[in-house]
């Protein structure tokens, strides 16, 4: 009985047995043409899913080649990323501003002030305050986790709010 060689490679025990066939051969021949460190075993494994993803279309006699494009294009691909990945570490960050001198002194006054206004609130308004607005927790949360109500972390809140607001006068929060 002759092979039909037209057949799609749906089959699981066909599948198994071009994998087992394959598999090998195509790992080492990715590790010796791109090293190891773009994982060629994984896109190996990636490959073969791919071809069962498309078990349809693709028939055993096509299944090598298949197999051999679609695990080289993921190296190449790889290969592209990690390049991109370089050029963007050579890229340095800008170590200027436009800013004033006068505008950076203002900055760093204000951070002082409002450095010195929150250390002198009343540690469970500042916990409440901080857990919100910096850390970015919910008012229900924030309960949860110290142990009261949330109306109560709400009283909280707006009483260091209310006190922060009263001694600097730019402060504005978002």
């Amino acid at each position: 009985m002759p092979k039909d060689l037209n057949k799609n490679v749906c089959d699981k025990l066909l599948f198994s047995k071009l994998y087992e066939k394959y598999a090998q051969s195509l790992s080492d021949l990715l590790y010796y043409k791109y090293g190891d460190k773009l994982n060629p075993s994984d896109k190996v494994q990636d490959a073969f899913i791919k071809m069962w993803q498309n078990c349809a279309k693709v028939t055993t006699q096509t299944a090598k080649s298949y197999i051999y494009t679609v695990a080289n294009n993921m190296m190449l691909n790889e290969v592209k990323h990690h390049k991109v990945v370089l050029n963007y570490n050579k890229v340095k960050p800008k170590d200027y501003t436009y800013e004033t001198p006068e505008f950076l002194m203002r900055k760093e006054e204000f951070l002082i002030r409002y450095e010195n206004v929150l250390s002198s609130l009343k540690p469970e308004q500042r916990e409440a305050f901080t857990l919100s607005k910096i850390e970015g927790k919910t008012h229900q949360e924030i309960a949860d986790m110290i142990g009261v109500t949330r109306k109560v972390v709400g009283h909280r809140i707006y009483a260091a709010f209310a006190i922060l607001t009263e001694q600097l006068e730019d402060f504005k929060l978002k």
